[in-house]
């Protein structure tokens, strides 16, 4: 079969296309042909050699979010049937079936569930990672309805799944946006947009005095919007960060491996979307073999929505 990936780590111009052994579904799992598959600064960074690689087999395939047709059913596997359209999270690191820059993927039951109705495959691969992991940061952030919630890069997906999903949990959002983005993200539903930039802390204390409940930091500007935070509060980070201990802030991390099989989770996004309560966005459909273009355009910026790559 065919994957997307790279021999030697480096810039966008190193990914090309592969030929590998076709892999096949185990007790316990499905495999998926993929039709169409995500493109996340996740993967940038580990095309790029910035996440232990060690011990991978070459060629490394990236890939977090696929969508396709089950076409295998494993040993053991119940409730599901070959031709099922599924949407599913790929871990390509850490324990997982490899990356879903593939044109198979094999994906244990839990971390898959059907698409959504009414919208594409192209669509519903934008969903499962960046759906999961704004689901987990609301989770650690624990707020009741009513607390303040204050999204930074509201205008990024995950951002944009933040700002959806915490207005549905009954949240008061700030959120920010540049000029040629606020429109899109009044459309989410946000209670407030204040300018994006430097001066977001003190734009989400005019609006709050004591400072917000939580910080989603969906843009990672860390020091920068850690300020519109109340004593006490909680700052969530997506890369890590151990925070800086002051103030009696809780310094959460987000770690969305941790939700491979998070089969709940997955099929909540996928009602959420039926309900209209979520929006996936794409941001353009090319063809698996412009994945070096693909990445190249991300990292440039300004990308909104996801790019969605399709065999």
């Amino acid at each position: 079969m065919k994957v997307v990936g790279v021999t030697e780590f480096g810039g966008p111009e190193v990914l090309a296309v592969h030929e590998v052994p076709e892999p096949h579904a185990g007790p316990g799992e499905v495999r998926i042909r993929v039709r169409a598959f995500a493109v996340s600064p996740t993967d940038t960074a580990g095309r790029a050699g910035q996440q232990d690689t060690s011990g991978v087999e070459l060629p490394y395939v990236p890939g977090m979010d696929a969508a396709g047709l089950i076409d295998e059913v494993g040993e053991g596997v119940e409730g599901w049937s070959a031709g099922d359209a599924v949407m599913a999270m790929a871990l390509p690191l850490g324990g997982g079936r490899g990356g879903a820059y593939a044109q198979e993927l094999v994906a244990p039951v839990g971390s898959f569930t059907r698409v959504p109705a009414g919208i594409s495959l192209e669509e519903a691969s934008t969903i499962p990672m960046n759906g999961l992991t704004a689901t987990q940061m609301l989770e650690k952030a624990a707020l009741s309805p009513g607390q303040v919630l204050a999204v930074p890069g509201a205008a990024g997906l995950l951002g944009n799944y933040l700002v959806q999903l915490g207005k549905a949990a009954g949240l008061t959002v700030i959120a920010d946006a540049a000029d040629k983005d606020r429109a899109l993200v009044e459309s989410l539903g946000a209670d407030h947009v204040v300018e994006r930039g430097p001066g977001f802390a003190d734009a989400v204390r005019r609006i709050v005095p004591e400072g917000a409940d939580a910080l989603a930091d969906a843009s990672v500007q860390r020091e920068e919007a850690l300020p519109a935070v109340r004593d006490g509060g909680v700052s969530i980070d997506v890369r890590f960060w151990e925070g800086t201990g002051e103030r009696g802030i809780r310094f959460e991390r987000a770690v969305v491996r941790d939700e491979y099989r998070s089969f709940d989770k997955l099929d909540t996004l996928r009602r959420r979307v039926e309900d209209g309560v979520l929006t996936p966005r794409v941001a353009e459909v090319l063809p698996a073999a412009e994945a070096s273009q693909a990445h190249r355009r991300l990292e440039a910026g300004g990308v909104r929505g996801r790019f969605v790559l399709v065999w």
